[in-house]
């Protein structure tokens, strides 16, 4: 739970300001984070969209939350075809980003005006080109996001919030945490595999002892 739950929370609630109504683009919504940001913005009452390489796993996460989505082989107009169409041309006000590379321009275009883009991850690549007018233009917010190299402080407060905000929503049932699959600690070998195959759904758990 803290790992996925904790990245999206600090994310969507805390530095995009999420509000009631608004559209979200989750990007990898089949993950761990995907699927924690899905029910997160239901909890807000904003509408989760997401992309995934795969049709199958956007359509499992609907039943966490997922309004529509669309599979992505490499050629992102799609995508932005299906945002228009969502949000009846306005654009979509806030992208959580955990792909990068050339996904980044193709945010700013899909994004509406004021719209924010939340970096998460860079699994496509680390560089890109950015359209700099288009930032200007739309007045976007452009923020990027990393847990790891925080202060003490800083943890101990996006922690804090978390129990305060997001841990009664588990108690509730209002949230839950998503289980691809567990392996033994022996089977180490293959949980990996399982990583690595893009086949996964939600958090892998490598059980150290039964």
């Amino acid at each position: 739970i803290p790992e996925a739950f904790i990245t999206a929370h600090d994310a969507l609630w805390k530095q995009a300001a999420l509000a009631a109504n608004e559209t979200v683009l989750i990007h990898a919504a089949g993950s761990g984070v995907g699927l924690a940001a899905i029910q997160l913005v239901r909890a807000k009452d904003a509408v989760p969209y997401g992309t995934s390489r795969t049709a199958d796993k956007l359509e499992r996460a609907r039943q966490y939350g997922l309004q529509d989505g669309v599979a992505l082989s490499g050629d992102l107009e799609p995508v932005a075809k299906k945002a228009h169409e969502w949000t009846v041309g306005f654009g979509i006000n806030v992208i959580l980003d955990l792909v990068g590379g050339n996904y980044f321009p193709a945010n700013l275009e899909i994004l509406a005006p004021q719209g924010r883009l939340l970096l998460v991850g860079t699994v496509a690549g680390m560089k890109t080109e950015v359209a700099l007018g288009t930032i200007l233009r739309k007045r976007l917010k452009i923020i990027g996001t990393m847990l790891r190299g925080r202060s003490l402080e800083e943890k101990i407060a996006v922690t804090g919030a978390f129990s305060r905000e997001v841990l009664p929503l588990f108690a509730s049932g209002k949230l839950r945490p998503v289980i691809d699959r567990e392996f033994p600690l022996n089977d180490v070998r293959h949980a990996h595999a399982r990583m690595e195959s893009n086949e996964s759904f939600g958090k892998i758990i490598l059980r150290i002892a039964d």
